[in-house]
């Protein structure tokens, strides 16, 4: 993996490689603090994707003339660096996908349906994204499993980690879990888990759609058997993940998709199919997606994953002590930002989170409001949704303080 990047981050710098960070939003200059559902591109990646469209435009892995044959090197060499990114075994246990969701539906039908059986307990948490919930009842409906939940800290702050080895049993054969919170930026003791989860022969998936973005991540370290995670939320393109997987698990699994480029030999009445990691790409991919993914890599590996993560820890820390002089901002997620990463969910007064958001919109503030596709943590917390700041390497404290003076503005409509 690349070497750290010395701190702090030349935010200023940085924000000239985004083009979206010189347009105005509502006439006012754009504090964008949505980056949690996806992130802004900079000019390498919207680049790299123009230049396959203009100077290749070409399928991959089946032409014999040049620019087939460049189109595919630069597909492959993406592979390699996303395998590099997490500090994957091998580039052949990078799956590409459309997305974290695609990842997760890959592992429920591939993995699950085919290993689960009745009685056996698929372990996740209340911190889910729904893709990584819903997939996992829909398997428990097919195949008999039993779908189980972590206990709690009071108020949701995080697992309690004095219940973290009881939530397991002898039946637990897959734990699900999220690497960051997507609605507090709460982050897991994946490795602890892991050991839990292989001393009693489980697997583990990690949903790291919101940190594989922000801070360094080494599968192998962690000891994790799959994760899966979005080229869109890290500077790169809509439309392309990742699934990776341990080798010998995904060499036992079937394949998701049937059809072009996933086979070896077809007969008329049998099939074989290719080697990892085709086995799990039918049809053509996206290749422009996949180029602009490794243009992605390349850049967020440059400013440096640790560089991000420690920027976006003292924006929140930033967030927090500003919430510390008001009475009218309830915080989710606890005040400790050891184990956090950069997004700042709460509720204004008893001011709806759609309206915050409207008065924010009118003042160039772009944030997420709504339940964050998370009702289960919402009904933990006893709220329809919240609002939702989310930080990148872009973000400075100028966009902090637009927001807090957007909530002013709230303040004197509603209250």
């Amino acid at each position: 993996m690349s070497p750290a990047r010395t701190l702090p981050l030349d935010v200023s710098k940085l924000r000239t490689e985004f083009p979206v960070l010189s347009r105005a939003m509502r006439g006012k200059r754009l504090a964008y603090l949505d980056s949690g559902a996806t992130s802004l591109k900079p000019r390498s990646v919207l680049e790299a994707e123009r230049a396959y469209y203009e100077q290749l435009s070409s399928n991959i892995h089946r032409g014999v003339y040049e620019f087939s044959e460049r189109a595919t090197i630069l597909y492959d060499e993406a592979r390699t660096k996303a395998a590099g990114l997490i500090n994957a075994a091998a580039a052949r246990e990078v799956i590409f996908t459309r997305g974290t969701t695609e990842s997760i539906n890959l592992v429920g039908y591939s993995w699950g349906r085919k290993f689960l059986k009745p009685g056996d307990e698929i372990l996740t948490s209340e911190f889910e994204h729904h893709s990584n919930i819903v997939v996992w009842q829909e398997v428990a409906k097919a195949t008999g499993a039993v779908l189980r939940f972590f206990p709690l800290l009071p108020h949701a702050e995080g697992l309690d980690p004095e219940q973290l080895e009881t939530a397991f049993s002898e039946r637990t054969r897959i734990v699900a879990i999220t690497g960051m919170s997507n609605v507090t930026g709460y982050k897991p003791p994946l490795r602890r888990i892991a050991e839990l989860a292989h001393e009693r022969g489980a697997v583990v998936l990690v949903d790291g759609a919101q940190m594989a973005c922000h801070e360094p991540v080494d599968v192998q370290a962690l000891d994790i058997d799959f994760l899966a995670f979005s080229a869109h939320k890290m500077c790169g393109p809509t439309g392309i993940g990742v699934l990776y997987g341990r080798e010998s698990l995904l060499e036992a699994m079937d394949p998701f998709l049937y059809g072009g480029d996933m086979i070896e030999r077809v007969w008329k009445d049998r099939s074989t199919y290719a080697q990892l990691p085709e086995k799990f790409e039918a049809g053509t991919p996206h290749i422009a997606g996949a180029i602009g993914f490794g243009a992605a890599c390349d850049f967020v590996q440059g400013v440096g994953l640790e560089a991000i993560a420690a920027h976006e820890r003292e924006l929140l820390d930033y967030c927090l002590a500003r919430t510390r002089a008001r009475d009218d901002i309830t915080v989710y997620g606890g005040i400790n930002t050891d184990d956090r990463g950069g997004i700042f969910s709460f509720n204004f007064a008893d001011v709806h989170a759609h309206d915050v958001g409207m008065i924010l919109d009118s003042h160039g503030v772009a944030v997420r409001a709504g339940f964050h596709c998370a009702q289960p943590l919402m009904r933990v917390f006893g709220v329809a949704g919240t609002t939702r700041a989310s930080f990148y390497m872009y973000t400075d404290r100028s966009d902090i303080d637009a927001l807090f003076d957007g909530l002013d503005a709230v303040r004197k409509i509603f209250l």
